[in-house]
């Protein structure tokens, strides 16, 4: 029965190998679980049908039976009475229900095997649902969880990048002390030595101008009777 395969396809799909093809599987297993949702809806109306139509056949099975049982009481009467022409009668109709007996109870044996399946993978999908919808929220810890440790090594990731940009600092900084130590120290090697005499005749003289200062303010002073 091509319903009854279909609805077993979905009620044995796996949870696990669709979780794996998935990039986020919070997101996909709301999804599957959405999905299976709707596919109860219609396995509920499907297996509702099946199994109005075992009643059915169960109805025409046992209406059939009763509709025998009567005429054979009838021809019991009939014969009761004395009239064996009117029991032929009554049991040539109940022949006639009895040879739809066996054809009546094959329809509703196959109904009812239907049925039972439908049931069963109704009930089925019922409890996978109820069941992944326990697992759901550990599975969402889970991916939680995933995301943060993700979070987590990358920003590692770029501590370990500081903390090799602070040593390329460190050494360029090193360098940069290094090369202005040489400039300097090449700056004094380029400075013309220090004239020993020079500077003292620089001093005497400087000392000579003073004196020279001292005197013409003494005359000034005296020429305005300071």
């Amino acid at each position: 029965m091509g319903m009854l395969e279909r609805f077993s396809d979905i009620v044995k799909a796996n949870i696990n190998d669709l979780l794996d093809k998935c990039e986020d599987p919070a997101k996909m297993i709301d999804q599957y679980l959405r999905d299976l949702t709707e596919n109860l809806a219609e396995v509920k109306r499907e297996t509702a049908g099946v199994m109005a139509e075992e009643a059915r056949t169960k109805r025409l099975v046992d209406e059939n039976a009763a509709e025998s049982k009567r005429y054979e009481e009838l021809a019991k009467k009939a014969l009761a009475a004395g009239s064996e022409n009117d029991a032929r009668v009554f049991l040539g109709k109940k022949q006639q229900h009895d040879a739809k007996a066996e054809g009546l109870q094959a329809t509703y044996a196959a109904a009812h095997e239907n049925a039972v399946k439908m049931r069963q993978m109704h009930d089925k999908l019922i409890g996978d649902i109820e069941q992944l919808n326990g697992r759901r929220e550990a599975i969402k810890a889970k991916v939680a969880v995933a995301k943060t440790q993700e979070k987590v090594s990358k920003y590692s990731s770029s501590a370990d990048k500081t903390a090799g940009a602070m040593n390329a600092f460190d050494r360029m900084e090193r360098k940069a002390d290094d090369m202005l130590d040489r400039a300097n120290a090449m700056a004094d090697l380029n400075s013309k030595p220090v004239d020993e005499a020079s500077e003292l005749e620089k001093k005497y003289a400087e000392n000579g101008a003073n004196a020279a200062v001292s005197d013409e303010l003494e005359r000034l002073k005296k020429e305005m009777g300071l």
